[in-house]
C-alpha cells in the first residue's frame, strides 16, 4: 500500500494541479488492524487462462497517513478509515513455474463504501486551486479511482509482457441500452400544502460503475417517453450491473422515484433483452428498456452490415457506434528539449472527432513512459482519423503531432497496428510507440422487420436478398409457410376484474386494539402471464374495473388464478385466492360471478436448523361444526446439533399450499439449555399470523454418547443389545414432535458442563431496567441482515400496572418507515417471549456502517400515540462479528443513556 501511495497516487496528485507539485507523503502507517475477508466467491467460467475471485472485504483500520505540501507549509493527513465492498481479484497469466501466477489485478466492480477521518482538512482546502473542493468530493474521487475501469496491477514476476493490456484489457463486450419509457410513476409534486396532487418531472440516471449518463427531463408526466440510447463498456461478466435511477426534477432537491438493477450476465445470455422492469424502493412504477449485447469482432467483414443496421436506428443523444478503438499509449523517445534546454514534462492528447482524452504527465524526461489506455466509440471507422498531440504540460507547447487514418486498421491483420510512429513537427528522432486495436460492434441476434421492403430492380421475389437493418445474413426465403398443427387455434380470454367484498382487515392500530381496513390489490395469472391491479386504499369492498387480455392455447390443466393482497410497507399480507378452470371458461364462453372466499387453507410446516430443513405433510384443517381446529400433523423430526449455544434457533414456518406464510416461530436453542430436562412442550404463539394463532410443539435435546468417549450413557443397553454410537464421539440430537418420548429425566446438568465454553455473555450482570436477548448476523447467501428478537427478562414496570411490551427495531442513521420493524405485543408480562425474525436487504458493507437501535416499549397507553419506553439497546454493527450466529443478552438503558 505504501508503494501504491508513493509511486502511483503521489505523482497523480502532483500532476493534477500546479499548486500541488510539492505534495509528498511524509508518513504511511497502515496500523495493526487487519483487513477482514468476510466471504470468497470463485467464478468457474470458460476462460482457463485466469482465476477469478470475488472477496467481500471489510476494513476498519487504525491507519495513520500524513501528507505535506511544502510550497504552502501545509500539513494534513488521515487518522482512521473504513472500507467495505466486493473486491475482484484476477490471477493471470498462469505460468508453468513458481509462483504459478504472473500478476494480480484488483479492482472494485461497484463503488465501495469509504469513510475517512481527516486531520488538517481545512488547511489543505485553503490552498489556491483547492478551495472549490470539499471533503465529500475528495472521497468520491478516491472511491471512483478504485472502481472499474481503473485497475491495480501487481506484477509477481520480472519482465512481464503486455502490462498495458493487463491493466486495460479489451472489453468483454458493449451493451447498448435503449431507454424507452416509464409508466405509473409516483406523483411527487404537490400543491396547496399537499391538498392538490400534481405529477412529476422525471429524468433517469443510467449508470454502469463510473460510466454515468443523464436523460432529458420530461415535464409533468407520470408516463414519460425518452427513446434515448447509451453505450457502455462491459469488462466483467458476471459482476458488472446496470443501474437506472429515476428522479423528479425539483428546484431545490430532486425526489427519488425508484431504481432497477440488472446483472449484465442476463443480457449476455439473451443477446437482446426487452422488458418492463419493476422499480424497486418506490412501491410502484415500471421502466421499459431494450438491452443489446454487442460482440467485438476482429475482422471487418461484417462492418457494412453493421453500418446498414445503424442507419435504420434513430437514436439520441448520439448515433449508434459501429466500432470501438482502444489505444495503448506506451512510450516516446527523443522528444525535443525546452527552449531553456531543460527536460520537458510531456503529456499526450488523443482526439477522435470532438472527443479528446489526456494522458498523465511524466515529469522531467524526453523519453517518457506512460503505459496508459484510452477508448473511443466510432460511428464510421472508414472515414475517421485519430489526432495525437504531444505537449509540454508546463507551457502547453507542442512537442510533436501525428494523425492516423483509421481506415489503415481495417486492412491490418487482426485490425491492429502495433509499432513506432514518427512524430511530425518534432525532433528528427522523435517517435512514439502505440498499439491501436479496433473491434467491430456486432449484434449476434436476428432482427424482425415489420415493414416489407421493395425488391431491387431486376430482382425476383424468390431471390435471396440482404435483410434491411439486420446484423446477420438472412437464410434463403422459402416459397410457402409451414406452420405446426396448433397454428390458428388460439383463443383470447378477456378478464374483467370488477370488485371484491368482505375482505379481511389486516391494518390494525394501537397494538391491535383498533381494527382498521386493508389496501387491497389483485394479481391475475393465466398462460404464463401475470397482471397486477392498482391498489385501493382503506377499503374492504374494493372496485377495480380493470380489463386484461391473454392469448391462450387449449392446453389441459390451465387455470385463471386470482390472488388478493393487502399492500404494506414491508411485506404484503395475503387476503385470499380463487381459481377458475380455463376449460370451463372456453366451454361457457362467458362467466360473470362473484367468487366466494376460499375455505381455510391446507397447511404444512417447514422446520430448519442452520442448513438442514424438513417439511411436514400438507393437511387440510380439522373442522367440527363451525369450529376450525387447524391442522394436526402428529409428525417428528430430528436434527444433529454440535453446539446448541451457537446454532441459534429452530426456525418454524407454517405455509399454505401456495407457499404463502401463515405464521412463523423462531425458537432459540438456548431456551432448551435452560429448560428442565432439556425439554419444551407447550403452545407457542406464532408471529406474522392472526390473533391467537399458536402451534403445539414438543422440542427436546438428547445426548448421543459414543462408547469410546469416556462418558457413561444414561441407561445401559439391555442384555444381548449393543449400544449404538455415532462416529466421531458424542453429539447432540434435537427432537421435534408432538408426541415424542422424553427418554427419561434427561442429563441437563451433564450437557451444561460440556458447554462450559459457551457464550460468556450469559454471565452479563443484570441492569436495573431488565435485559433484551437478540441474535444479530449477516446472511451471506441471501445478502440480508438478520435480527432475531428472542425475549426480555425482568423488565421494570413504571406504574402499578403490568406492561404490554413489544420491541421496536430501527437501523440508524435512517429513521424512516422502510428500516423500522416491530414485534407483536405481549400482554401483561415482565418476561415476554417473542421469538420473531426480521430481515433487511442490504449489502454487507452497508450493514457494517449502520447502528441497530432496539427499544422495548409499553403499548398500554390508549389515548396517546407515544408509547411508553421501558428501555433501549444501541448496537454498533461495525464493532460486531456479523459472521457469527450467536444469541446475546443486552442490558436495557433509559433514553438518556448512550451505548
Amino acid at each position: 500500500m505504501e508503494k501504491l501511495l508513493v509511486e502511483n497516487i503521489a505523482p497523480m496528485i502532483r500532476a493534477s494541479s500546479t499548486h500541488l507539485q510539492t505534495f509528498t507523503f511524509t508518513k504511511v502507517d497502515m496500523g495493526e488492524k487487519p483487513l477482514r475477508v468476510m466471504g470468497v466467491n470463485v467464478h468457474t467460467g470458460q476462460n482457463k487462462k485466469q482465476i477469478l475471485l470475488d472477496l467481500t472485504i471489510s476494513y476498519v483500520g487504525d491507519v495513520h497517513i500524513d501528507v505535506e505540501v511544502k510550497k504552502f507549509f501545509c500539513k494534513a493527513g488521515v487518522k482512521g478509515m473504513q472500507l467495505h465492498g466486493v473486491l475482484r481479484v484476477i490471477l493471470e497469466p498462469l505460468i508453468g513455474d513458481m509462483p504459478i501466477v504472473g500478476a494480480l489485478t484488483m479492482f472494485f466492480i461497484r463503488r465501495p463504501t469509504l469513510d475517512i477521518n481527516w486531520t488538517g482538512m481545512t488547511n489543505l482546502l485553503d490552498i489556491p486551486g483547492l478551495s472549490s473542493l470539499s471533503d465529500s468530493m475528495i472521497m468520491d474521487s478516491i472511491a471512483a479511482f478504485l472502481v472499474l475501469p481503473n485497475r491495480l496491477l501487481v506484477p509477481l514476476v520480472p519482465d512481464l509482457h503486455d502490462v498495458a493490456q493487463l491493466r486495460s484489457p479489451l472489453p468483454r463486450g458493449i451493451v447498448r441500452v435503449h431507454l424507452r419509457e416509464a409508466r405509473d410513476l409516483q406523483s411527487k409534486d404537490k400543491y396547496v400544502k399537499g391538498l392538490i396532487e400534481g405529477k412529476s418531472d422525471p429524468y433517469a440516471l443510467v449508470r454502469v460503475g463510473t460510466q454515468v449518463f443523464t436523460s432529458q427531463v420530461i415535464d409533468e408526466s407520470l408516463n414519460p417517453t425518452w427513446n434515448e440510447m447509451y453505450e457502455f463498456v462491459v469488462h466483467e461478466v458476471p459482476g458488472q450491473e446496470l443501474e437506472v435511477e429515476l428522479f423528479d426534477k425539483d428546484p431545490d432537491q430532486d425526489d427519488f422515484l425508484g431504481r432497477m438493477k440488472l446483472d449484465f450476465g442476463e443480457v449476455l445470455k439473451a443477446h437482446v433483452l426487452e422488458e418492463w422492469f419493476p422499480l424497486q424502493d418506490s412501491g410502484r412504477g415500471q421502466l421499459h428498456l431494450r438491452l443489446e449485447w454487442l460482440k467485438l469482432l476482429s475482422d471487418a467483414s461484417k462492418l457494412e452490415q453493421v453500418l446498414q443496421r445503424n442507419r435504420g436506428i434513430s437514436s439520441k443523444p448520439e448515433a449508434p457506434s459501429a466500432a470501438i478503438l482502444v489505444v495503448y499509449l506506451d512510450r516516446a523517445q527523443e522528444l525535443p528539449l525546452k527552449k531553456s534546454g531543460k527536460e520537458p514534462n510531456p503529456m499526450v492528447q488523443l482526439s477522435v472527432q470532438d472527443i479528446t482524452r489526456e494522458s498523465r504527465v511524466v515529469y522531467n524526461t524526453s523519453s517518457p513512459v506512460w503505459e496508459d489506455a484510452f477508448r473511443f466509440f466510432l460511428q464510421d471507422p472508414a472515414n475517421q482519423d485519430i489526432d495525437i498531440q504531444v505537449k509540454d504540460d508546463t507551457q502547453q507547447t507542442s512537442l510533436g503531432s501525428l494523425s492516423i487514418r483509421l481506415s489503415r486498421l481495417l486492412s491490418a491483420e487482426d485490425l491492429t497496428l502495433d509499432q513506432w510512429f514518427q512524430l511530425e513537427n518534432s525532433g528528427p528522432g522523435s517517435r512514439i510507440y502505440m498499439k491501436l486495436v479496433m473491434r467491430i460492434l456486432f449484434l449476434d441476434a436476428p432482427e424482425v422487420c415489420n415493414t416489407p421492403r421493395p425488391c431491387a430492380p431486376g430482382q425476383l421475389d424468390g431471390e435471396t436478398s440482404t435483410f434491411a437493418g439486420s446484423s446477420v445474413d438472412m437464410p434463403p426465403r422459402p416459397s410457402r409457410a409451414s406452420p405446426d398443427a396448433q397454428f390458428g387455434t388460439e383463443s383470447v380470454i378477456c378478464i374483467h376484474l370488477l370488485e371484491a367484498e368482505n375482505l379481511i382487515a389486516k391494518d390494525n392500530f394501537m397494538g391491535g386494539m383498533i381494527r382498521g381496513k386493508s389496501d387491497p390489490y389483485a394479481k391475475v395469472r393465466l398462460g404464463g402471464q401475470s397482471f397486477r391491479s392498482h391498489v385501493i386504499k382503506e377499503e374492504l369492498s374494493p372496485r377495480w374495473n380493470e380489463v386484461y387480455e391473454v392469448v391462450v392455447n387449449e392446453i389441459p390443466g390451465q387455470e385463471v388464478e386470482f390472488e388478493i393482497y393487502d399492500k404494506d410497507i414491508d411485506k404484503d399480507d395475503f387476503l385470499g385466492r380463487c381459481k377458475i378452470p380455463l376449460k370451463r371458461v372456453l366451454r361457457s364462453r362467458f362467466i360473470d360471478e362473484l367468487r366466494k372466499g376460499s375455505k381455510p387453507p391446507s397447511a404444512y410446516v417447514s422446520l430448519s436448523v442452520r442448513n438442514v430443513s424438513y417439511k411436514s405433510k400438507l393437511l387440510p384443517p380439522l373442522q367440527t361444526g363451525h369450529l376450525h381446529l387447524g391442522s394436526i400433523w402428529d409428525e417428528a423430526f430430528s436434527f444433529l446439533v454440535k453446539r446448541p449455544h451457537v446454532e441459534v434457533s429452530l426456525e418454524l414456518q407454517v405455509k399454505d399450499e401456495g407457499g404463502q406464510g401463515l405464521g412463523s416461530l423462531s425458537l432459540p436453542l438456548t431456551q432448551l439449555l435452560a429448560a428442565e430436562t432439556l425439554t419444551l412442550d407447550r403452545w407457542f404463539p406464532l408471529s406474522r399470523a392472526g390473533p391467537g394463532s399458536q402451534v403445539l410443539l414438543r422440542v427436546q435435546l438428547g445426548i448421543l454418547v459414543s462408547q469410546h468417549s469416556g462418558v457413561e450413557p444414561r441407561s445401559a443397553p439391555s442384555a444381548g443389545e449393543e449400544a449404538e454410537s455415532p462416529p466421531g464421539g458424542s453429539e447432540l440430537e434435537l427432537y421435534v414432535g408432538e408426541d415424542g418420548d422424553p427418554g427419561g429425566a434427561g442429563p441437563a446438568q451433564e450437557l451444561r458442563q460440556r458447554l462450559t465454553h459457551a457464550d460468556s455473555n450469559s454471565e452479563l450482570v443484570e441492569g436495573p431496567l431488565g435485559q433484551l436477548q437478540l441474535t444479530v448476523w449477516y446472511h451471506m447467501d441471501e445478502r440480508k441482515l438478520v435480527v432475531i428478537v428472542h425475549s426480555c427478562r425482568k423488565l421494570r414496570a413504571s406504574s402499578k400496572d403490568i406492561p404490554d411490551p413489544y420491541v421496536s427495531l430501527i437501523l440508524l442513521p435512517d429513521k424512516n418507515r422502510m428500516t423500522k420493524r416491530k414485534t407483536t405485543v405481549r400482554k401483561r408480562t415482565l418476561n415476554p417471549e417473542f421469538s420473531e425474525r426480521f430481515e433487511w436487504e442490504l449489502p454487507l458493507e452497508e450493514a457494517t456502517r449502520r447502528k441497530l437501535e432496539a427499544c422495548v416499549k409499553n403499548s398500554v397507553s390508549f389515548m396517546s400515540r407515544e408509547k411508553e419506553p421501558l428501555g433501549k439497546v444501541h448496537l454498533d454493527l461495525s464493532q460486531m462479528d456479523l459472521a457469527q450466529v450467536k444469541a446475546q443478552w443486552h442490558n436495557l438503558k433509559d433514553n438518556r443513556s448512550s451505548s
